[in-house]
């Protein structure tokens, strides 16, 4: 179906690098916290489309609730705090911390989860090797002249020999001759004083 050499892959979508998500991730954190986690659901929104799971878009959908009914609450408060029971104050508090722990806490976990389960960016992009498949117009060896029987060997399919290791060169042996100087002036010099 494909022909000749390796079968095609799926694209995959390549792992932003770290710095990257780490910037998202203050910034998204950051709108939850300054807007005081009636914005979580932005956060929640990017951690349903990376991850696609259904779990992340029910919390999605939970969270745009939790928030409509935290708006609803503020608005129906009275103006002066003074109005204000306590029961009230301390049931928009608890709305307001669960909200904002809740959604920084999933978000960070599941996303740094995710990311961690696909591994770490490749430092450089590594091509897939593919084996040479013989070409319609290549010559099959027996059609070959009789001065083509020596070829070349390939200089890409050889082994290059691993590197010998040098024996030390003659300038650490001078080097440590004017240290040993060095150290005889030195220890002069401290004599004399």
């Amino acid at each position: 179906m494909h022909g000749y050499g390796p079968t095609p892959q799926q694209p995959t979508t390549p792992r932003p690098s770290s710095a990257t998500l780490t910037a998202v991730r203050v910034i998204l954190v950051a709108v939850t916290v300054l807007s005081c986690g009636l914005l979580g659901w932005a956060a929640m929104l990017r951690l349903a489309i990376v991850t696609r799971r259904p779990r992340d878009w029910v919390l999605l959908a939970v969270v745009i609730v939790l928030n409509a009914g935290l708006f609803a609450f503020i608005v129906n408060t009275p103006d002066d705090p003074d109005d204000m029971s306590d029961a009230s104050a301390l049931i928009l508090f608890l709305w307001l911390v669960g909200v904002l722990a809740g959604v920084i806490t999933y978000y960070l976990y599941a996303e740094i989860r995710h990311y961690g389960s696909l591994g770490s960016p490749p430092p450089y992009a590594t091509p897939i090797p593919v084996h040479p498949a013989p070409l319609p117009y290549q010559q099959h060896p027996a059609q070959r002249p009789v001065q083509q029987q020596h070829q070349q060997p390939n200089p890409y399919t050889q082994q290059a020999p691993p590197p010998t290791p040098t024996p030390a060169p003659q300038r650490l042996d001078q080097v440590r001759a004017e240290l040993d100087e060095l150290s005889d002036y030195l220890r002069k010099e401290g004599e004399g004083r």
